[in-house]
Formats: structure tokens, C-alpha cells, sequence
């Protein structure tokens, strides 16, 4: 499929480009060509310019097309908690509420959960998701069927799962499709024994391969980690060797000067949550203080049963508005930074490299943001209004490796929403949640 956008403001978010009228061509799941209208001016005819037949060509009448955000932490089965077990803190809220009600779920309900996940992403402008969830299998299958791009995450622990397993995850779910990939992980270091970690050390010096863990997100983890260990999470997963190859800290809340250090050092992204922790009371994580010591942040939106909503608007306007709060300036975290932990550090953090900005040869993940929406005017400053008054109602247009799957609020994924909360609400019934409360 050849798809050409035209009559568009496009910002790429390469460094150093600012917003430009012109246009986009599309060849299958590639970015062909994109260029302003003043070059295609001057170069129309010219043999250097790639030859297609399009199969669509779409009027964008001025709205702005931009790199699709990238939810670098979710749970998106999870959806079937939202609203479940609120206002309670994070350990009884996992260990009496969430973890009996997941003992619960099949294969088939992950599989219908994912797919309301993904009308969620969709409508928010989310292209691709960093999805730690137990049975990858029923996510990727969910993923595929609908056309959303996932890097699969492992959750190891020691109740689910086995490094085995991971292993076998891992060399399976990278050549799978195109739309997914795998990295390596673990939940927490408080859900895996010390054996269990070092084993999963070993893998990751195995395959030279990033890891990925919920990391530091509560004061009572930090302590625990302390008195079990006698060092903090961060620096006692780094004496095992777990971060000699990069990858990322979900969470990062509780971080001391030494935290930071080791995250710094050993080149690890911080992936960060805000309504999720502002939800479960965990705190607030020092944003501004990682960006002045240059570890890469990205935002993530975790679970629907932590935040209620999948929605990266939100997020980012709480990276900013809290990093402004805990340091008491104003000036901190500007949104021009945010917008880019929520597209390219995001993509970056993920291992999707060909997914960070709007650039030939590039994916074809690509959001239509409609600003003749109130909210999105007058336009002073563009980026300043998508981060801190934009949400869901601008989002008019989402494609994925160069399907769209999202116009003008509706959907594109083989299968109607209706059918999908339908679905939802039947495995719902048959796993009689009522009991847990």
C-alpha cells in the first residue's frame, strides 16, 4: 500500500528541524520520501525522486503529522482492572487485589484485553508499546491481529516463568513479525530471589542484551533491598552484572546520588510513570535531576489498574507539571524536552531505532493531530500546546508501519469496538472477579 500526505505541517523531531509545510510518501510499511512543498516545487519531475503509485492520497488540510508516541511502560491486559482495587498502596493493592485477581486469567482473556488495550493507544496516538505482561504470546497475538507495534518485556519472577523460558521468548518473539520484538527482563527485585537474578545476569551476558526491571518505585523496596542486602536496588542489580549492557528502570522513584551514578555509568533509560505513582502514593521521581546528569527518561503510562487511563497526554503533562513542583521552578522540565522522552527517548528505550523520528526509510508511525480543535488554539507555541493542553480529541489520525488503523474516531483493526467490549465482558463474567472483593 502507497500512501501519500500532503498539505501538511509535519515535524519530524529530528534535532534541530522545526515544523515545515509539506508532505509525506509512504511505500508499504516505509517512509519513501518526505519533503517541504517548497522543495517538491522544485523538484517535481526530477528523477530523484522515488516513483509511486498511490493507493491513497489524503488531504491533511494543515493539521500536523509527527512521530507516534511510544507508551514505553504498560500492562495493556491489565485494562480488565481499571477501577478494580483503587485507593489503596502499591503492596496491598499487588498482593491482595491484583496478583489473585490475575491467578484468574486465560490465554483467550489476555488475548480480548489486549485488543481494548490497543483501541485505547490508538485513539491516544500511541504507535507502540512496551508491554511487560505474563503470556506474551496472547499479547503478541493480539498485537498482530490488530497491527500494533510491541517490544514484548519478560516478567520473571519467582512465581511465573523461568529463565529458560525467557531465553526461548527471547529467540522466538525477535523474528516473529515485524510488528513485534523482545527484551529481556524481570519484574522486580523484590519478586526474584537472588538466584533467580543471577541467572537471568547470565542470559544477559549470554546475548550481550539490555534488561529491564521494575526499579526503586517505593520507599519501602529501597528499604527492604537495604536491610536484605545492604545496598539499594540499584547498586546491588549492578553488582550481580545485570546492567553491563544498558536497559531501563521502570519507575526510578526512590534514587539516591549513587542510584544515579550506576543509571548514568551503565547507560540505563529511566522509564518514567507519574500518574501510576502519584496514584499508589509512591512518590514523585527526580525528573529534572537525571536530565542534568544525561540519563535518557521516557514516559510510560503502566497498567489501566494503576492509572485508570492509557493516555501518554496525561503523562506528559505531569512530567513536566510535577518536575516543576518538586524543584520549585518553572522553568524546569520544558515541553519541549517531554515530547521528546514521549517519542524518540521512548522509541530508543524500546530498541526501535527505526521509530524515533519522521526521517526516509524510516517506520511509517505516524499521528495526525487535528489543530483546528479548540484546545489547540491559538498556537503560540505548538509543542507547548500538545504537551500541556493537548488530549485524545486532537489525535485524528494514527498509522502504523504504514497501515492506518485510526481516521476521524474510527478504527481499523478487523474488528468492531463494540465486539471487542463485548468479548471483554464475557471473560469478565466467567472469571467472577465479585469474589475477590
Amino acid at each position: 500500500m502507497n500512501i501519500r500526505l500532503y498539505n501538511a505541517n509535519i515535524l519530524t523531531m529530528e534535532k534541530g528541524k522545526e515544523m515545515f509545510e509539506g508532505e509525506i510518501w509512504i511505500k508499504n510499511d516505509r517512509i519513501a520520501l518526505i519533503a517541504s512543498d517548497a522543495f517538491l516545487r522544485e523538484a517535481r519531475g526530477e528523477a530523484s525522486l522515488p516513483k509511486c503509485h498511490f493507493d491513497i492520497q489524503l488531504d491533511c488540510e494543515k493539521n500536523l503529522l509527527m512521530p507516534g508516541f511510544k507508551n514505553a511502560h504498560t500492562h495493556s491486559p491489565m485494562v480488565f482492572l481499571r477501577s478494580y482495587a483503587d485507593e489503596l498502596p502499591l503492596d496491598t493493592w499487588l498482593h491482595k487485589k491484583i496478583f489473585p485477581a490475575e491467578e484468574k486469567l486465560t490465554d483467550s482473556a489476555i488475548y480480548e484485553f489486549t485488543r481494548l488495550a490497543v483501541l485505547e493507544y490508538l485513539a491516544n496516538g500511541i504507535t507502540s508499546v512496551f508491554d511487560m505482561y505474563i503470556c506474551p504470546e496472547a499479547v503478541a497475538e493480539a498485537c498482530i491481529d490488530t497491527g500494533m507495534r510491541c517490544a514484548l518485556v519478560s516478567g520473571l519472577n519467582d512465581f511465573t516463568s523461568s529463565p529458560e523460558q525467557m531465553e526461548e521468548e527471547y529467540l522466538k518473539y525477535n523474528k516473529i513479525h515485524p510488528l513485534i520484538s523482545y527484551q529481556m527482563g524481570f519484574h522486580a527485585e523484590y519478586t526474584c530471589g537472588k538466584d533467580l537474578l543471577y541467572q537471568v545476569s547470565q542470559l544477559v551476558h549470554k546475548y550481550h542484551t539490555p534488561v529491564y526491571m521494575h526499579l526503586s518505585e517505593t520507599e519501602r523496596e529501597v528499604l527492604e533491598c537495604k536491610k536484605k542486602y545492604g545496598m539499594s536496588p540499584v547498586v546491588f542489580l549492578d553488582s550481580l552484572g545485570l546492567f553491563e549492557f544498558g536497559g531501563g528502570g521502570f519507575h526510578c522513584v526512590h534514587v539516591s546520588d549513587e542510584d544515579m551514578e550506576v543509571l548514568r555509568r551503565r547507560r540505563i533509560h529511566v522509564i518514567t510513570n507519574p500518574s501510576s505513582n502519584l496514584k499508589l502514593a509512591s512518590g514523585i521521581a527526580p525528573i529534572e535531576e537525571f536530565m542534568n546528569r544525561r540519563i535518557p527518561v521516557s514516559i510510560g503510562t503502566d497498567g489501566a489498574a494503576s492509572n485508570n487511563s492509557l493516555n501518554l497526554f496525561k503523562e506528559m503533562y505531569l512530567v513536566s507539571a510535577l518536575g516543576k513542583q518538586k524543584t520549585g521552578n518553572a522553568a524546569a522540565i520544558p515541553a519541549s524536552k517531554v515530547l521528546r522522552m514521549a517519542t524518540v527517548h521512548g522509541a530508543k528505550a524500546m530498541g526501535l531505532s527505526k521509530c524515533d523520528t519522521l526521517a526516509k526509510g524510516k517506520q511509517a508511525d505516524i499521528i495526525m493531530v487535528d489543530l483546528q480543535k479548540p484546545n489547540m488554539q491559538p498556537m503560540h507555541n505548538l509543542v507547548n500546546n500538545l504537551v500541556y493542553s493537548g488530549s485524545t480529541n486532537i489525535v485524528k489520525m494514527t498509522m502504523i508501519a504504514g497501515k492506518i488503523l485510526y481516521y476521524n474516531g474510527e478504527y481499523n483493526i478487523g474488528i468492531r469496538p463494540a465486539q471487542v467490549y463485548e468479548n471483554c465482558n464475557r471473560e469478565l463474567k466467567n472469571m467472577q472477579l465479585g469474589e475477590e472483593k
